[in-house]
């Protein structure tokens, strides 16, 4: 459906960077764009939606988005965009922010009813919570009943048990408007959660493409689990020494060695992986 073959020149927190993308979407994939900060997930997302410019050619179901001599305009891009702020109309009710994309009552009142909104649609921006100016926020890109949703880390401030929520609901509208989703996430529980494909984004370049369990599971040999996280602390408890780390929302406490706390810092970067029944803790 999508064929995105582009090349720009970005300026990351280590310099100049090339994004450079050679990538192929299928119709109704919900791809999670995964990566460190500034490697070029959100301006690929504003290239797609044709709110940057780029070298290279765009094409979507045979239709030329972009090449070299062309750009089709951002109003004619069948495309839904959801930022990680809401961008809604605080002078307009909640059905009126949608009304005002697509004058169709019946689609708004059935996107309200789909996320539990319905029951708010004369209230204002002003008198909603984080987690309902976001649904607000997904229902009005979905209006125009767009080809292809971008996802911005739309759910990053909100809280765990409104993410999971939401989460519930992004699905259950990827699923009946039969969109492709292109969504920007640092969770893996939410990548895992929701995406069919998981493209990681590094220095502007692609450096890994997969099935969210082959990508997210990093676990080696007889390892039975493996996970990313922050070492908070270090404590010497009687004769034995405990690291916290944040895993995500969560704080885990493991048992190390004398050895492996001389070598632990507060603030690094580490693997808590297991085996069998024997937590092993090392250095990303």
């Amino acid at each position: 459906m999508i064929d995105l073959h582009i090349k720009k020149e970005l300026f990351g927190a280590n310099g100049v960077m090339d994004l450079d993308i050679d990538l192929h979407i299928k119709e109704g994939e919900f791809i999670a764009l995964s990566g460190k900060s500034g490697s070029g997930k959100t301006t690929l997302l504003r290239i797609l939606a044709g709110l940057e410019d780029a070298k290279g050619t765009i094409t979507v179901d045979n239709t030329l988005w972009l090449d070299n001599k062309k750009t089709m305009p951002v109003q004619k891009r069948e495309i839904g965009f959801v930022f990680q702020e809401y961008a809604l109309f605080e002078n307009m009710t909640v059905e009126k922010n949608l009304l005002f994309v697509n004058n169709d009552k019946k689609l708004a009142q059935h996107l309200l009813q789909l996320t539990e909104l319905e029951s708010l649609k004369n209230r204002y921006p002003n008198r909603l919570s984080g987690g309902q100016k976001q649904r607000v926020s997904i229902c009005r890109a979905l209006m125009k009943k767009p080809k292809i949703l971008l996802l911005d880390e739309p759910l990053s401030a909100l809280d765990s048990n409104m993410r999971t929520k939401l989460q519930n609901e992004l699905l259950v509208l990827h699923k009946e408007f039969k969109t492709t989703t292109l969504m920007v996430s640092h969770d893996p529980s939410e990548i895992y959660r929701l995406a069919s494909r998981v493209i990681v984004i590094d220095n502007a370049k692609i450096t890994n493409d997969g099935l969210p369990k082959d990508v997210l599971l990093k676990t080696q040999g007889s390892q039975k689990f493996s996970f990313e996280g922050k070492l908070l602390d270090i404590k010497k408890i009687d004769v034995i020494y405990v690291a916290i780390v944040a895993i995500g929302q969560q704080l885990v406490e493991v048992v190390v060695s004398s050895s492996e706390a001389k070598s632990l810092h507060v603030g690094d970067s580490v693997n808590l992986s297991t085996k069998a029944f024997t937590p092993i803790i090392s250095h990303t």
